[in-house]
C-alpha cells in the first residue's frame, strides 16, 4: 500500500492554532475545530505542519490505491480557511452558507462572519456521513 506524502504528527494542535498571529483567524480556526471535535467525536490532530484533521478512515480507490486519512479537516490557510470535505462536494447543497469558493472535495471561506454557520456546521455533517458511508 503506497502512503500518502501527509501524514499524523506529533505537533501539538493548541500549540498551532494558539500560534496563529491573525486574531480573527485564529478565533475562527478554534470555531472550527470546536464543531468538527463534536461533530466527529474524535479529537483533532495535525497532519503535516498545517492541517488538523480529525478521525481516520481506510480508503481505496477503484485503482487499487490504499490509503488511511482522516475524516474531516481544515487548515487556517494565508488565504482562506480551506476546509477538507473528503466527499464528492457535487451531492452537497451550499445553498444560504454566504462567501465561499469550492475545489475539489475542499471548502474556501476567508472569515467565518462571513458564511452562516449553522449552514456550516450541516455542509461538515453531511460531509462526515458521507465519507463514513462510503469508506471501505
Amino acid at each position: 500500500m503506497s502512503q500518502n506524502k501527509t501524514q499524523p504528527t506529533s505537533i501539538p494542535v493548541k500549540l498551532f492554532l494558539d500560534g496563529i498571529v491573525e486574531e480573527e483567524k485564529r478565533t475562527d480556526s478554534w470555531r472550527l475545530y470546536r464543531l468538527m471535535e463534536r461533530l466527529t467525536g474524535a479529537k483533532g490532530q495535525m497532519w503535516g505542519t498545517s492541517i488538523i484533521g480529525f478521525g481516520e478512515y481506510h480508503y481505496k480507490y477503484q485503482s487499487g490505491k490504499e490509503a488511511d486519512w482522516f475524516i474531516t479537516g481544515f487548515s487556517p490557510r494565508k488565504n482562506a480557511l480551506t476546509l477538507y470535505l473528503m466527499c464528492d462536494i457535487s451531492h452537497i447543497s451550499f445553498e444560504g452558507l454566504g462567501k465561499y469558493k469550492t475545489g475539489k472535495g475542499c471548502l474556501y471561506i476567508k472569515k467565518l462572519k462571513d458564511v452562516d454557520f449553522s449552514t456550516l456546521e450541516k455542509i461538515v455533517k453531511k460531509s462526515i456521513d458521507m465519507t463514513l458511508k462510503n469508506k471501505s
